[in-house]
């Protein structure tokens, strides 16, 4: 740790203390984290990189902020998200471990983007992102300091789709590690992270009781089979809305009902929307929703739900519960928003478990190492986790948890590499 002053915008440094308190214990459920930690304390594979990043400022980012710095990395933080920062641990972060923070939760849009551009104001020479605003920023508004990045890594399903779109069109100018599509990523996180912390989320706001609600869910990804799971298992009768006839298909052999939002929104007690697409819930939706309708969102931005189309057709529109506004509209219905229509899992709770963030976390911190090794070698593009860092990480994990497994025999790898051996 330490004491000396350090940049950043923070809601208040006192909070540090206790900050410190949530990351370590954050950091005893990121056995995986820790061990690249000490290597990395040893190794110093960063060393003279700066580098920005934009996620969510929580316990579990911090002890991968804290093990990039342990790396070498001159390292600078802000949110990926108005409503997802963790005051105490962005507090601790600045005061206590020395890493530049720019982040308040409820930070207003100018503040946000504010801090933004200030977490590139060291001309870094790597990126991480989450939901690729860090890169998008750099590409529109800072192209002066393109040349001093290497390269960068991106976290989220919707990141991701942004990149390769820039890609796509030639604009992007540098190789992007695309760490949501490794399996020890999205397999997890999206499914088991985002599915308890999504319920987690909608529960702390509404107090809710899940057992027997209709629980529609937009999109079966990743994202959307860990809430459907989620929501199963506490007793809810689930929906599933999609536009992937495979997708659609795969919902309704998990055993869930599938059909398209219009008929859904007839009939929904809760609304969950996961697909990273602009209003999957829009206006024709809301008009024939039952009164008391909860409409919550697990995308990476709050464009699922078209709240202008809301506001326009509420009377009245008042805070009910802390992340509950109530939409009392011309008819007579009450419409409920959670967290402004944010990510729920982190407007009104603490985002995924430790264990969960631990492999994803761990990919952030190895993909770094790679770029930093292999990026000049790299044309500009959106490229995957490199498989054998992928299998690592699981590997890694097994362990912490204390589960072993198979090796193939000489005999079995020959076997498989082989094309004589038949019937």
């Amino acid at each position: 740790m330490t004491t000396k002053q350090t940049k950043g915008d923070v809601k208040d440094r006192a909070l540090a203390r206790q900050g410190v308190d949530h990351i370590e214990w954050a950091a005893r459920d990121m056995p995986v984290l820790r061990l690249i930690r000490e290597r990395f304390g040893k190794e110093k594979p960063l060393k003279g990189l700066r580098l920005s990043a934009c996620l969510h400022v929580t316990t579990e980012t911090a002890n991968l902020a804290i093990t990039l710095k342990e790396g070498g990395a001159d390292v600078t933080l802000c949110a990926s998200n108005p409503l997802s920062t963790q005051d105490d641990t962005a507090a601790a972060l600045v005061a206590e471990y020395g890493i530049a923070t720019y982040a308040i939760k409820g930070e207003d849009n100018e503040t946000y983007y504010r801090h933004i551009r200030a977490a590139l104001e060291q001309a870094p020479h790597m990126t991480m992102d989450d939901g690729a605003d860090l890169v998008t920023v750099l590409h529109s508004e800072r192209q002066d300091l393109l040349g001093n990045v290497i390269g960068g890594t991106e976290e989220t399903t919707t990141g991701v789709i942004r990149l390769k779109a820039l890609a796509q069109e030639g604009k992007l100018k540098y190789p992007i590690v695309a760490v949501n599509d490794a399996d020890t990523k999205h397999f997890f996180d999206n499914r088991y992270g985002t599915g308890q912390s999504t319920l987690d989320g909608v529960t702390r706001a509404t107090n809710i009781l899940w057992a027997g609600r209709k629980v529609v869910v937009a999109g079966y990804g990743w994202c959307g089979r860990g809430v459907a799971m989620r929501a199963k298992g506490m007793g809810a009768h689930v929906i599933v809305t999609e536009v992937d006839p495979i997708r659609a298909l795969e919902a309704v052999m998990d055993g869930y009902q599938a059909m398209p939002m219009m008929e859904a929104a007839r009939i929904g007690d809760v609304f969950i929307t996961t697909t990273g697409n602009v209003h999957v819930i829009d206006a024709p939706h809301l008009k024939v929703m039952k009164d008391g309708a909860i409409l919550a969102n697990s995308g990476h931005f709050n464009v699922e739900i078209n709240i202008p189309a809301l506001e326009s057709m509420a009377e009245t529109h008042r805070k009910v519960r802390e992340f509950v506004e109530e939409y009392a509209l011309e008819d007579g219905r009450k419409l409920y928003l959670l967290g402004e229509g944010r990510l729920i899992n982190l407007a009104a709770a603490e985002g995924h478990p430790s264990s969960v963030m631990d492999m994803s976390f761990a990919n952030q911190a190895l993909s770094a190492e790679y770029l930093a090794r292999e990026a000049r070698r790299l044309a500009p593009g959106v490229y995957p986790v490199p498989r054998e860092l992928d299998q690592e990480i699981g590997r890694l994990k097994l362990i912490s948890m204390g589960v072993g497994i198979d090796t193939l025999t000489a005999e079995q790898q020959k076997y498989l590499a082989s094309w004589e051996s038949g019937t």
